[in-house]
């Protein structure tokens, strides 16, 4: 039996996206940011469901490919087997004669190895469109809880910050403001989670590239969160005053 630790698994995750749905909607209620944890829960669920769906699609398409495959070789050697005694039993005197028989010859195998690919790859690619619609829509709800996150400024909490006519009002304490930040990082972290369950679905080289994009992209956003978050201990251990 597989351990539970060799992958990541949806039900830890989603576990982990409604806590985290609670903990925002009893600290920011009726905020934006709870709506995208929602829209997290229900995108881990469609791909877990996706993902069951593809499983047992592979475990009768594998076994049928393979059989197609088969079938090829089968096909393929047979034709070569008896274009080979056609050619033996007639033995043409000049050489030129041979060049269209092996032409054929090459053009069989070529056409042959085209179908053997096809037939090998057709259970992954038929999977690749819906984990690439998913990661698209995850790496879309990056950006967005980045759009949440943008305008929190801490350095705008500062005493002798001067806002402008176009400077958007913070309405966080600082405290509330830690919290807010740390909420963004912990979404995009299990963004990425839930990117990585598309990994473990498939093994498309494109799925798995765009897996790892959408990782590094929430990495690269979380770094600038704790930076924000670096800023706010800054304050607190320099004991500077803020609004």
């Amino acid at each position: 039996m597989p351990s539970p630790f060799e992958k990541v698994q949806a039900a830890p995750v989603l576990a982990t996206v409604r806590r985290l749905e609670q903990r925002i909607e009893a600290r920011f209620p009726g905020r934006g940011l709870h709506r995208v944890v929602g829209e997290l829960a229900s995108l881990v669920e469609t791909v877990d469901s996706s993902t069951a769906t593809a499983r047992g699609r592979r475990s009768w398409l594998r076994p049928l490919s393979r059989v197609g495959i088969v079938a090829v070789l089968a096909i393929t050697t047979t034709v070569m087997a008896l274009a080979v005694r056609a050619a033996v039993a007639d033995a043409p005197d000049d050489g030129l004669a041979w060049i269209p028989l092996l032409e054929s010859a090459v053009n069989d195998l070529v056409f042959a190895a085209l179908a053997i690919w096809f037939l090998y790859s057709v259970p992954e690619r038929l999977q690749r469109s819906s984990l690439l619609e998913l990661l698209h829509r995850l790496r879309s709800l990056a950006h967005i809880v980045d759009m949440h996150q943008l305008t929190k400024d801490p350095e705008r909490l500062r005493s002798e910050f001067t806002p402008t006519d176009a400077s958007i009002p913070m309405d966080l304490t600082t405290d509330q403001l830690e919290h807010y930040l740390d909420y963004c990082s912990e979404l995009l972290s299990l963004i990425g989670k839930t990117a990585a369950l598309c990994a473990e679905a498939s093994r498309d080289p494109v799925v798995l590239d765009t897996v790892s994009t959408v990782e590094t992209l929430t990495v690269s956003l979380e770094r600038k969160i704790w930076q924000k978050i670096a800023v706010l201990n800054h304050h607190r251990e320099a004991g500077g005053r803020l609004a």
